[in-house]
């Protein structure tokens, strides 16, 4: 505690002016200061700015600019009021095609640092609507009792505390505009300290807001809440434990949110805890790059790995001769199940297994696929890559959330297995923020 004292007493107050050399990868600008990397927010390269430091390490430190001397051409005004103290966004401050390139660099830059692979042809980036586009969060609750109001939303920039924001321009309008209302109904609920979070899912048509109790809601807290879903067009459901234990208010109906892949005839349902996509329009695109990229037919086998509810193995299966999918939950391996069913897909099979681990003796390790569809966590996928030397795919397609552990399991795959990194790209999924996503094609 003593040392977390002296630190902050020894934060320099007065005002450091420097030039910006380049990016970090979650788009704050990085300079040098005295030999010593810093880390400045809202700075973009090649500006000369004016920063207070916010943290000081041993081997780095941070800042935010208090005064912007010369400006980026692809510098932007926020849109958003409470850009800077909300954290959920980091790039307001920088032009939409701008933000494209600055992922496509990072991308191309990892393949060579991290998996020390030639930077490939990059596909043109699959880009959408820039605001309103989330359908998935969990949002932060916290009733404040000095300030008589309930926030709800997401925690401040670099710190623990929820901001006290009143709107959300990248979450979809059905919530991101009724936050206020939100935060007025929890107030008045008996139980507006016993809520920690909600849970909102928000399919093509139907929205669920999961709301976690801590503590079981009155009759005249159930009644408020069920006024409030009925006047919003929104279902609201309580979460007393775990995500299976969501259930809708007494006596109302579940609603279970779908969203359709009309290209290919598809309609997902899912449960409001679940990973799904948060932005559809991106989703179909990649899903339709992936189908053209693996260039599917009758004869192909194909299995895909971290599967979860089947968001690629379906519309794969209308293309290929047999789908194998492989995830790590249980609960998505039953949705993705059930949705087979729900869209009368027959030339699927799910299994459940940890891929972290040894599954040579799983009952699908031993079949032959001619190609694979990996779609990881942040994680990266390098523990399964080594059973690629017994499958010997001719294509693989690697959908990524993280640049990082793709360009290192990119090495693997080029380097130890005499794969080539055909083509890569980015795909605009979570706009506004430091989110890379991206998709790399390796073929034998």
């Amino acid at each position: 505690m003593a040392g977390n004292r002296a630190r902050k007493k020894t934060l320099p107050e007065t005002p450091v002016r420097t030039t910006i050399e380049s990016l970090a990868h979650d788009g704050r600008g990085v300079s040098h200061v005295d030999g010593k990397a810093v880390f400045i927010d809202e700075a973009l390269p090649g500006e000369e700015v004016e920063f207070v430091y916010t943290e000081m390490r041993r081997d780095f430190a941070e800042g935010r600019v208090v005064n912007l001397i010369t400006r980026n051409r692809a510098r932007s005004e926020a849109l958003c009021p409470h850009y800077g103290v909300c954290g959920g966004c980091s790039f307001q401050h920088v032009e939409a095609a701008e933000q494209i390139h600055i992922k496509e660099d990072l991308l191309k830059e990892q393949f060579k640092r991290i998996g020390k692979v030639a930077a490939p042809e990059l596909w043109p980036p699959l880009t959408g609507p820039h605001w309103g586009y989330r359908r998935k969060a969990r949002m932060g609750v916290k009733y404040v009792a000095k300030k008589s109001r309930t926030l709800v939303g997401f925690r401040e920039r670099r710190h623990p505390y929820l901001a006290e924001i009143d709107s959300c321009r990248v979450m979809h309008p059905v919530v991101g505009e009724k936050l206020i209302d939100l935060s007025e109904l929890i107030s008045g609920l008996s139980i507006r300290e016993k809520i920690p979070q909600i849970e909102v899912a928000i399919g093509d048509e139907q929205c669920v807001l999961a709301v976690r109790v801590m503590e079981p809601p009155t009759e005249t807290d159930k009644e408020k809440m069920r006024v409030f879903a009925h006047e919003h067009g929104v279902s609201i459901c309580l979460q007393p434990k775990g995500p299976d234990s969501i259930v809708p208010l007494d006596g109302e109906p579940e609603v279970i949110p779908t969203y359709a892949l009309p290209e290919q005839a598809i309609e997902f349902k899912f449960r409001p805890a679940m990973f799904t996509q948060v932005n559809y329009e991106i989703n179909r695109q990649m899903i339709n790059r992936v189908l053209e990229t693996l260039e599917l037919n009758e004869y192909d086998t194909v299995l895909d790995l971290f599967c979860g509810l089947g968001n690629f193995t379906l519309p794969m299966a209308r293309y290929a001769g047999r789908v194998v999918g492989v995830e790590g939950d249980q609960p998505l391996v039953d949705h993705a199940k059930e949705n087979a069913r729900h869209n009368k897909i027959e030339n699927v099979e799910f299994y459940a297994a940890d891929l972290s681990k040894d599954v040579s003796d799983q009952p699908w390790f031993n079949r032959k696929y001619n190609k694979i569809m990996l779609d990881p966590s942040r994680a990266g996928a390098s523990e399964v890559l080594k059973y690629f030397k017994k499958w010997q795919p001719e294509r693989i397609v690697y959908v990524s959330c993280n640049p990082s552990t793709l360009a290192r399991d990119a090495g693997i795959l080029v380097n130890e297995l005499g794969y080539k990194l055909a083509k890569a790209g980015v795909m605009d999924m979570f706009p506004q923020t430091g989110h890379v996503e991206s998709m790399a094609l390796f073929v034998k």
